[in-house]
């Protein structure tokens, strides 16, 4: 259970940072051991009106034309896709869906909708 929101990249960089990927550009990596079920911190940035790159929708399933975007401003904007991933959003918290080692590149299933 998390004790508070990690939205800024002072607060991630316990936590993440940011390198050279394998899988696309920049990503996101574990700077510690990270398990299962663990918070690992919030989609921080402005509000999002349209899509592009670093903007992360949240909706209700089926209920895609309520989504609210963010234009993501923190470290966690370098997160690449792979399914399955190791990481998965709840709204715009990010948690762990396993064990994730040091060093390790983080990933979620960017779930393609009619925004991508």
């Amino acid at each position: 259970m998390k004790t508070g929101k990690r939205t800024s990249n002072s607060h991630l960089r316990d936590w993440v940072y940011a390198g050279e990927s394998g899988i696309h550009g920049t990503g996101l990596f574990a700077r510690r051991p990270i398990r299962a079920d663990e918070y690992i911190g919030t989609y921080w940035g402005p509000r999002a009106r349209r899509n592009g790159t670093y903007v992360l929708w949240v909706y209700d399933e089926g209920d895609e034309e309520n989504a609210i975007g963010r234009s993501g401003r923190n470290l966690l904007r370098y997160l690449n896709h792979a399914r399955p991933g190791n990481t998965a959003f709840d709204g715009f918290d990010l948690y762990a869906l396993r064990d994730i080692e040091p060093h390790e590149e983080l990933t979620f299933d960017y779930l393609e909708s009619e925004f991508d």
